[in-house]
């Protein structure tokens, strides 16, 4: 078959529940291994996180004003990251997807995620945008000056981790005790927020919806991938995958 014509390549897509955040990253890692060496396919991995703060290779001292000490007596770690960006916060009732694929052109992929969540908003009725063309603190999805989604990656080899953060139910308050994203007076919303309720479906319907806009960015056809097919799980144990 002449190569031009062959069909595009599916996308895996994995759902894979609630998974502490240091063990996603050594799932992250092994599944970057396998995709750098071509035993794996591009994968979009979705799930969430206990409550955590991640700092980013870009990140300052006083993003955590309030000090380690206030942040774990509320029950989030910190834990530090590869991935590009500032601080941010994630926990249960955000959406997290981990596209670990190949990346030729870092400033697509980043706009491919953004346009995938702002397709899957507009099905809401939320009328979101990329504001990339206001500098690298402005990556991500916002609804008017409001910040709904927040993107970071990392590539080496040319295979990406990391990737994108929606809040859709989760607890916003988190957002207020830090300087999320770097930005000192951004105010943080959700689906949730925005909608005035919790979306119909929840988390669940809201994360096909955004693996569905995903792949059709990138015009791929989407393949479910079940967390026993994803060689990653091994290095930590498909225990600690919850639903």
């Amino acid at each position: 078959m002449n190569r031009s014509l062959q069909p595009p390549a599916d996308m895996g897509v994995c759902r894979l529940g609630t998974i502490p955040y240091r063990d996603a990253l050594a799932i992250q890692t092994e599944v970057q291994a396998q995709r750098q060496a071509d035993e794996q396919p591009d994968t979009l991995l979705l799930l969430e996180h206990p409550p955590v703060y991640t700092r980013g290779r870009r990140a300052a001292d006083n993003d955590l004003s309030l000090g380690e000490g206030f942040y774990r007596a509320h029950g989030i770690e910190i834990v530090p990251t590869d991935r590009g960006g500032k601080v941010t916060y994630h926990g249960p009732g955000q959406l997290v997807g981990y596209p670990i694929m190949r990346v030729s052109d870092i400033g697509a992929h980043l706009r491919k995620m953004e346009a995938a969540i702002v397709a899957a908003l507009a099905e809401y009725g939320i009328e979101a945008r990329s504001r990339c063309d206001e500098g690298i603190d402005y990556t991500g999805v916002w609804v008017a000056d409001r910040k709904i989604a927040s993107i970071g990656v990392h590539v080496s080899q040319g295979v990406s981790t990391h990737g994108f953060a929606v809040n859709v139910t989760n607890d916003l308050a988190p957002f207020t005790w830090i300087v999320p994203c770097g930005l000192q007076d951004v105010k943080m919303t959700s689906v949730a927020c925005e909608l005035g309720h919790e979306p119909d479906g929840g988390l669940d319907t809201f994360s096909e919806l955004v693996a569905q806009c995903f792949c059709a960015a990138h015009g791929r056809p989407l393949l479910a991938a079940s967390p026993e097919s994803i060689g990653g799980l091994r290095s930590v144990g498909p225990a600690l995958v919850s639903a």
